[in-house]
């Protein structure tokens, strides 16, 4: 019997599963949002608000710690620089699972594992985007109009 014994075993042994969550979590810090199955997204859940909880804290031993479960020394820095700052005011509840679709192969539950933002970082993040957009949109008309002057002259 499992009684009194917390967390899931997704099917892997002890070291498989430390690895699948530490590659997740990474992710997860890197991309700000993965889509995992269910079961994964919501035990990563609990490490990833972990991790945000010692960066929050912000001292050295705080960053040996998360550095040493994170898998890139970059998204160490980024949870720390950019991400920590975002929960400040924060107790908790940093990441949220959102249930997507049934996967087709095996009819698995798949959800999206996503940092939680404010209104005004969401804000800032889809005038990014539209401005990687218009850049692209401009960049390729500037080929476009350089391709047709090349081939008339």
């Amino acid at each position: 019997m499992r009684h009194r014994k917390s967390g899931r075993q997704l099917s892997r042994t002890a070291s498989h599963r430390r690895a699948l969550l530490r590659n997740l979590v990474t992710e997860l810090f890197r991309h700000e949002r993965i889509e995992t199955t269910e079961a994964k997204a919501k035990e990563a859940r609990r490490v990833a608000d972990r991790m945000v909880t010692l960066a929050k804290r912000g001292d050295l031993h705080a960053r040996r710690q998360v550095d040493s479960y994170l898998q890139s020394k970059e998204v160490t820095k980024k949870l720390f620089s950019t991400i920590a700052p975002w929960y400040a005011e924060r107790n908790g509840g940093y990441t949220r699972v959102l249930k997507t679709r049934h996967r087709l192969g095996d009819g698995g539950e798949m959800a999206f594992l996503e940092l939680v933002k404010t209104e005004e970082q969401m804000e800032a993040d889809r005038q990014r985007e539209r401005e990687a957009a218009e850049a692209k949109a401009n960049k390729a008309a500037e080929t476009a109009e350089a391709n047709a002057a090349a081939q008339q002259g």
